[in-house]
């Protein structure tokens, strides 16, 4: 286990981090960029799990609601925090889709990820936090992420939104700021 460092990396514009995975989330096949941003080496990555890479300060609601959407053959856009291998972090934009067969069997999962605006993660960061609080007040991992997808399902009512709607209002206001 890596320990979390503080420190960022951030991805250039032009950047694209790629990856594919089997059904079980192992991942199959990383670019250059992956390798490099998260500092591990390609025999380090394949045949992984993808939560290699995963962050201990990303909340577990948003993980089930990737997985949930994936698994129903739908697309996802989410705000990601990965740990690199030297502990420090970086935010990306996913947007993970199920790869099918000929008969439309999922084969595996395809991901390319960009760097989120910061005026995104101005709204992200906070609301991430929130739900990770939540988590932490709970005994155990079904628990802490019942509890806190509970919570991000109250938030966005609030907003009058599902999540694809405020990634997208997010996304929309970073193009706006850029």
């Amino acid at each position: 286990m890596v320990d979390p460092t503080g420190v960022e990396r951030v991805l250039a514009p032009e950047d694209i981090i790629v990856s594919k995975t089997d059904p079980k989330g192992h991942l199959t096949y990383v670019n250059d960029t992956f390798i490099d941003i998260s500092g591990y080496g390609d025999a380090e990555l394949i045949g992984k799990p993808h939560n290699v890479i995963r962050h201990p300060e990303m909340p577990r609601a948003i993980f089930r609601l990737l997985w949930d959407t994936i698994k129903e053959r739908q697309e996802i856009f989410a705000y990601v925090v990965n740990l690199s291998a030297d502990g420090s972090h970086y935010w990306v934009l996913a947007h993970v889709t199920p790869s099918l067969d000929q008969r439309g069997t999922v084969i595996g999962y395809h991901s390319n990820r960009r760097s989120p605006s910061r005026a995104a993660l101005r709204e992200i960061i906070p609301l991430y936090a929130q739900l990770l609080r939540e988590e932490k007040s709970h005994p155990n991992a079904r628990a802490a992420t019942d509890a806190s997808s509970a919570l991000l399902e109250r938030i966005l009512a609030d907003r009058g939104q599902t999540y694809d709607e405020f990634v997208w209002e997010l996304i929309s206001q970073g193009e706006a700021a850029a």
